[in-house]
């Protein structure tokens, strides 16, 4: 049995019978094996001593690697708990105000849904604002109107009074009447006209200057406006009935402006006795404001004038 046999220094052979399970430690500490060695007894001392301090290495190196890990162990559960605590502390913060944040969302919702509300009625309140004033102003612009008006009749009456009876229009030195201001319904023909006229005191307008035809066109303009013409006309004291194409007004003045008549006027139409004139507006031409018709057929209203006081 070549394994079992050892050679010593001085050449004896030395035989192990291995009995693993009998190695052991006595009380004394000296360690005892079952191993059967045979040989001399100064050899077998000695490989006791250095299986026993062997032994002894390896304990000693078994506790310390054993209570190293330990403090490995437990000084990587410190370092790892130092570092987390951290982020749990930071996790746990965020969570806070996590809530927190929804919180102020849903109130800033809240206020931005209370603001738009706000602006909506606003705006409207701003619409109906802006109708009132546009209301306002054009009850303004009216009131100016009327105030402008008053003033002008105003003015009117004050240069009237004592000059021209009531409902007489003052202008230069005379006072006119147009019949159309007291009925609009009234109308007649030239010699009732003419008649109406002397009853109150005057007789039918004689228009003898240029700014008395500018004014009775635009009087008789302000009155019936431009639509029919003809129809919206005024008796005037011009007449041709003595002699056919001599028109002479009533204070034997013969007219020979031509300028004031219309145009293809005065034309005796068809032979039917046009022998009176009327006097129409011209909103192009205030020159161009006099026609001739029958003094008897036709009914018109009528200007009278008197000399003011």
């Amino acid at each position: 049995m070549e394994d079992q046999q050892r050679l010593t220094d001085a050449g004896q052979k030395i035989s192990f019978i291995p009995k693993l399970s009998q190695a052991f430690f006595n009380l004394n500490g000296h360690f005892r094996s079952r191993y059967q060695i045979q040989g001399t007894d100064g050899s077998n001392r000695l490989v006791l001593i250095c299986l026993g301090l062997l032994n002894v290495v390896l304990l000693i190196t078994a506790v310390v690697l054993g209570v190293n890990c330990a403090k490995v162990r437990e000084g990587s559960f410190h370092v790892s708990h130092s570092a987390v605590a951290p982020i749990i502390d930071e996790l746990n913060y965020l969570r806070s105000n996590h809530s927190d944040v929804i919180e102020a969302e849903e109130e800033a919702k809240n206020t931005l849904e209370r603001a738009v509300k706000n602006h909506t009625q606003l705006k409207e309140k701003i619409e109906q604002q802006k109708t009132i004033n546009d209301n306002t102003q054009k009850q303004v612009e009216e009131l100016q109107k009327e105030l402008i008006n008053l003033q002008s009749n105003l003015s009117a009456m004050e240069e009237n009074c004592g000059r021209c009876l009531s409902g007489w229009v003052h202008y230069n030195s005379s006072c006119y009447f147009f019949s159309y201001a007291e009925s609009s319904t009234d109308t007649k023909n030239w010699p009732d006209s003419r008649a109406e006229c002397i009853r109150r005191g005057a007789d039918l307008i004689v228009i003898d200057n240029k700014e008395e035809q500018r004014f009775v066109s635009g009087s008789i303009g302000n009155m019936r406006g431009t639509q029919d013409r003809l129809r919206n006309s005024f008796w005037i004291g011009l007449t041709d009935t003595e002699i056919e194409g001599t028109w002479v007004w009533i204070n034997n003045v013969t007219e020979v402006e031509q300028r004031y008549w219309m145009d293809g006027e005065p034309n005796n139409s068809h032979h039917h006795g046009e022998d009176c004139a009327t006097a129409v507006y011209s909103p192009s031409n205030p020159w161009k404001t006099r026609n001739d018709i029958n003094c008897n057929s036709y009914q018109r209203h009528w200007i009278c004038e008197m000399t003011s006081n």
